[in-house]
């Protein structure tokens, strides 16, 4: 399992267990699952996808690193 915190200017948008994250990388999309090599990445424009559930963004940030992904985000409205 994954630890995903999503954090927004607003508020913590999501912070909890998830089997795999699918985030809008600014070289494409991609998928992070158990055990990715660490990276820190640009967001663009998209949707980010975790277990089901869909956040639609403007631009941000990821960063992976020993099983927890943090993102910091600009929601779409």
């Amino acid at each position: 399992m994954l630890k995903l915190k999503i954090v927004s200017p607003e508020k913590v948008e999501f912070d909890g267990e998830v089997k795999q994250v699918i985030v809008p990388g600014t070289s494409g999309q991609f998928e992070i699952l158990n055990n990715h090599a660490p990276i820190i990445s640009t967001l663009q424009k998209g949707k980010v996808v975790y277990d089901g559930r869909e956040l639609e963004i403007l631009g941000g940030f990821v960063e992976v690193q020993k099983n927890t992904v943090s993102l910091c985000v600009e929601k779409s409205e």
